[in-house]
C-alpha cells in the first residue's frame, strides 16, 4: 500500500517521543514509502536529555536518505509542485495542534501542512499533548471536523495523574496513513494507548496498560483487537 508513496514526515518537539517515532519512520521506509523528513525549529535547535539536534537530524537523514527540511522556504514547494501524497505530523504537540487549527503557518511544519491542505491531500496527526482535553480541546474538535485531516487513534495516556493528556497509538501510524490515502479515518478513533508505545520492531513492554486480554494485545479493555 505504501510502496512508492511520497510521505512527508514532520517531527515536532515532544522530545520524549522522538526515538519511538523514528522507529516508525523506519517502518514506513521499509514498506516502500519515499519519505521526506521535516522538523520543527525546536527539534532542529534544542538539546534535551532525550537527545540532541545533531542526533535527531542525523538519524532522519540516515533513515530517509534526505536532509531534513527545517525552514519555510524549503517546504513551500510542497504546494505548487504537489510533492507529497500524504503528510504525517508526529509527534504533533499541543502548540502545533492549536496553531494548525487557527490557520497559522509560521514554521516549516505548519507551512508544510498548509501546502498539503491547499492541494486537498491528506494530513495525518499523531498527537502528544498534555492539554488535549483542556485548553486545546476546542482545537482538537476543530481539526476532527476538518476536511483531509486524519488522526492516529488516541486516548488518555495517564488519566489519574494527567487527566487532560492525550497520546496517539504510534504503532497504528502506518495503518492510519494507509487509510488516509484512501480518504478514510482509521477506526476506532478513541483507544487506550500504551504508556510506552509499541516499538516498530516488536510488542510493547511495561507501562500502565499493554494490551487487551492476556496475550491478546488488542487496544480494548475487553481484549478485542483493532479491526
Amino acid at each position: 500500500m505504501l510502496e512508492g508513496r511520497r510521505v512527508g514526515f514532520a517531527l515536532c518537539a515532544s522530545h520524549h517521543n522522538l526515538d519511538t517515532v523514528l522507529g516508525w519512520v523506519e517502518r514506513l521506509v521499509a514498506e516502500g514509502a519515499d519519505v521526506y523528513p521535516i522538523v520543527s525549529h525546536s527539534v532542529a535547535t534544542v538539546a534535551t536529555r532525550h537527545g540532541t539536534p545533531a542526533q535527531w537530524l542525523g538519524r532522519l537523514e540516515a533513515i530517509t536518505g534526505r536532509t531534513p527540511w527545517k525552514t519555510i522556504p524549503e517546504v513551500e514547494p510542497i504546494g505548487p509542485k504537489r510533492l507529497l501524497d500524504v503528510l504525517v505530523i508526529a509527534p504533533c504537540t499541543g502548540t502545533t495542534l492549536a496553531k494548525l487549527a487557527s490557520g497559522f503557518s509560521d514554521s516549516a511544519v505548519l507551512m508544510a501542512a498548509k501546502a498539503q491542505l491547499r492541494n486537498q491531500r491528506p494530513v495525518v496527526l499523531a498527537i502528544s499533548t498534555n492539554d488535549g482535553l483542556g485548553l486545546n480541546a476546542p482545537n482538537l474538535a476543530a481539526l476532527l471536523n476538518a476536511k483531509n485531516v486524519y488522526f492516529v487513534p488516541f486516548g488518555q495516556d495517564n488519566p489519574d495523574e494527567k487527566p487532560n493528556s492525550l497520546t496517539s497509538r504510534f504503532d497504528l501510524l502506518p495503518r492510519t496513513v494507509e487509510a488516509a490515502l484512501e480518504g478514510r479515518q482509521l477506526q476506532p478513533l478513541l483507544v487506550v494507548p500504551w504508556a510506552t508505545p509499541e516499538p516498530a520492531g516488536g510488542p510493547a513492554r511495561g507501562g500502565r496498560w499493554s494490551g487487551g486480554g492476556p496475550g491478546d494485545g488488542g487496544p480494548f479493555p475487553d481484549g478485542r483487537a483493532m479491526p
